[in-house]
Order: structure tokens, then C-alpha cells, then sequence
């Protein structure tokens, strides 16, 4: 595409259409807030980060308009891909807070792969978009160097991704991310299955602590309390509370694919916004219930100091995990196998419940013990 110099006029005041065509003398992208030599120094710092999450089927090299990958190459023969798309909410307002940049990247790869691995699939790649107000080079090398070590936790290569700078749309300081990830399992594998019944046993594995939801609310406390967060947690006085608060969202992806393998494995829910009460019976066929026996797993203290006087029981439980990352529905028979190969990968397991049949649309039904939270 060609431009003629002299008499041609730019579209957008002030703007130059091409060499020898000026609008507004010297006005520069860098004038309107856009750093763009910033951007490249992201972009080229993220390149080794990326090299970093190879594997089969992916090289993981950046600077082109798209990633690519190969399932072939990656050992699958008939795949169905599954897709997943999140962020890391309003704990990215945390991060900011606190200057813990470097984990927040690990919450946003586990909220797109957990979501992958509950339909039963491995995540194969991801892709990353980061937009902050004014770009700041450490920063930005931070959480982009979390990205990848949740893709490395994963297994799954970091691809592409996109960084920007908008001025005018966030302030400066703040940012917000956003995570793509792809999965794949052999066709007539995925989950949930079509054999789960009354009876099945239902497995937690433990969280790590709050993950990624419900930070609106725990930031609400925080004002409320006006607690420091540079101070020991109230709950575990050799812990600073901020780092409490941010630990990251756990990965289940190479425990979990090893449950899956053990053919004893019929769905899984992944605990995120809408807890224990919502996420459940999203995996369940209509006549049959969950039934989850509350306080027989083990839950970290920041739980019951969130709710100390402040959010009453059925609110947690629809707002936080309470200390459950996954609930895996196992055929009864195969549920000690399970759990060995789950305690063999470093996950905390509990036998919480079981299904049983109901009438009407699947649902979860707690048994709650009025001392859960004292």
C-alpha cells in the first residue's frame, strides 16, 4: 500500500499518514502515553520465559501473529480441544497493593487449566493478555515470569500473548490480565462421564488457601478491619497477612491427569467463584445429588478469621473454595486407588461425601455442623 506526499490529508488530525505527509509537528505516540520502546523490552524479556514452557507439539517462540501447535506431534490421534478463558479477578487490586507481582501470573495460567483438566483434557498451550495504564518494565517481567512458571507447573507452553498500553483507560500503577488456554483428550474421554450413580464417592483436594475468588469481599473486610497487610496474618502470627492473601491459586494438572489415567474417574469440579454450592452440580446429571459431609476436609485459618463477625456460613460457601480446590466423583470400587495416586503427586485428599439419588436437577446438599466456622 502506497501514500502520495504533499497534498494528501491525514484521516485523524495531527496524524501522519506516511513519510513526507505531517500533521501536528513532532506530536509521537510516546506524547499520548504509549511507550513502545517499553513494550518491546517486555516483549523481548518474555521470549526466554516462553522458550522456557516448550514442549512436544509447541516451540513456544514469539514475535509472530499467531501460535502454533501441533497435536500430532503432542501424541494425540483423534483429539477434541477444549478451551477455557478467565482472569485473576480483583486480586490483581492486591497485587498492585502489596507489590506481590510475581505470583499473580501462577493465578491466572491455574484458573484456565483447572478448567481444562475438570473436562478431562491436558492443557496443551496458553496465551497471555496483560494491559496496564503506564508500563513498567519490572513489573511487567514479573508477572510474565509467573506466566510461565504456571505453564511449567501445567505442562502447557506459553505460545503468544499480548501486552498494551492504555492510558486513559487504566491509571498508573494499575493493570489487568487476562488468560487463553487450549486442552485436548482423545475423542469418547472427556468428562463428565455418563456413568456416574448413587453411591460414587466424591474426593476434595485441598486449596491453597483463597486462590482467586471472592477478593472483592476480602478487600471489603480488609477496609473494614483496617488491618495491615505488612503485618502478621491475625490467624498465624509468623505469616505476613499479605502473603497469606496472595498465595497463589493451586495447579492440579499433573496430579489430576495421573487420577484420570487410573480409569476410575467419572467428573470433576473445579471450586471457583460460587464455591462448593454452584460449581458441584454443574457436574452432575439430573437425579442425582451430591451429598458433602462440611468440615471433613481440612481448611486453612484465613477462612474462619474472613468470616469472624462478617459473612455467615452459607455466604462462604458460596463465595470461597473453604479450602477445596477440586472434588473428583470416583467410582467407589476405585476410590483408594485414586486417592494413593493423588497423595503420591503431593495433594491433600479427603473422602468428603457421596452421590445419592434425588429428584429433580442436581444439586449439592451440605451437612454443615454449627461449630464449622467457630
Amino acid at each position: 500500500m502506497g501514500c502520495e506526499t504533499g497534498k494528501a490529508a491525514s484521516p485523524v488530525p495531527g496524524e501522519a499518514l506516511c513519510e513526507g505527509v505531517t500533521g501536528m509537528a513532532g506530536l509521537t505516540y510516546g506524547d499520548a502515553g504509549v511507550n513502545l520502546d517499553a513494550g518491546r523490552r517486555i516483549v523481548e524479556a518474555a521470549t526466554p520465559l516462553a522458550a522456557s514452557t516448550r514442549r512436544p507439539g509447541a516451540d513456544a517462540r514469539l514475535g509472530g501473529f499467531g501460535g502454533l501447535f501441533d497435536p500430532r506431534a503432542a501424541g494425540y490421534r483423534d483429539p477434541v480441544l477444549v478451551s477455557a478463558t478467565d482472569g485473576a479477578g480483583t486480586k490483581v487490586r492486591l497485587a498492585v497493593h502489596t507489590g506481590i507481582h510475581g505470583t499473580i501470573g501462577i493465578d491466572l495460567v491455574a484458573m484456565c487449566v483447572n478448567d481444562v483438566l475438570a473436562q478431562g483434557a491436558e492443557p496443551l498451550f496458553f496465551l497471555d493478555y496483560f494491559a496496564m495504564g503506564e508500563l513498567d518494565e519490572g513489573i511487567g517481567a514479573d508477572v510474565i515470569a509467573g506466566i510461565a512458571a504456571g505453564c511449567r507447573m501445567a505442562g502447557c507452553a506459553l505460545i503468544g500473548g499480548e501486552t498494551a498500553e492504555m492510558p486513559g483507560v487504566y491509571a498508573a500503577g494499575d493493570y489487568d490480565l487476562a488468560g487463553f488456554c487450549v486442552g485436548a483428550a482423545e475423542r469418547g474421554t472427556l468428562l463428565p462421564g455418563d456413568t456416574m450413580e448413587a453411591g460414587d464417592t466424591l474426593l476434595a483436594l485441598a486449596s491453597d488457601g483463597i486462590h482467586s475468588n471472592g477478593f472483592s469481599l476480602v478487600r471489603r473486610i480488609l477496609e473494614d478491619r483496617a488491618v495491615p497487610l505488612d503485618g502478621a496474618a491475625p490467624f498465624a502470627a509468623d505469616q505476613r497477612l499479605a502473603d497469606v492473601l496472595m498465595r497463589p491459586t493451586r495447579i492440579y494438572v499433573r496430579s489430576v491427569l495421573a487420577a484420570i489415567s487410573t480409569g476410575h474417574v467419572k467428573a470433576i469440579a473445579h471450586i471457583t467463584g460460587g464455591g462448593l454450592v454452584e460449581n458441584v452440580p454443574r457436574i452432575l446429571p439430573d437425579g442425582l445429588a451430591a451429598r458433602l459431609e462440611v468440615g471433613s476436609w481440612p481448611m486453612d485459618p484465613v477462612f474462619s478469621w474472613l468470616a469472624r463477625d462478617t459473612v455467615d456460613t452459607s455466604e462462604m460457601l458460596r463465595t470461597f473454595n473453604c479450602g477445596v480446590g477440586m472434588v473428583l466423583v470416583v467410582a467407589r470400587d476405585g476410590s483408594g486407588h485414586v486417592e494413593r495416586t493423588l497423595e503420591g503427586h503431593g495433594e491433600i485428599v479427603s473422602v468428603v461425601g457421596a452421590l445419592e439419588s434425588a429428584d429433580g436437577e442436581p444439586r449439592v446438599l451440605l451437612d454443615t455442623p454449627d461449630d464449622w466456622l467457630a
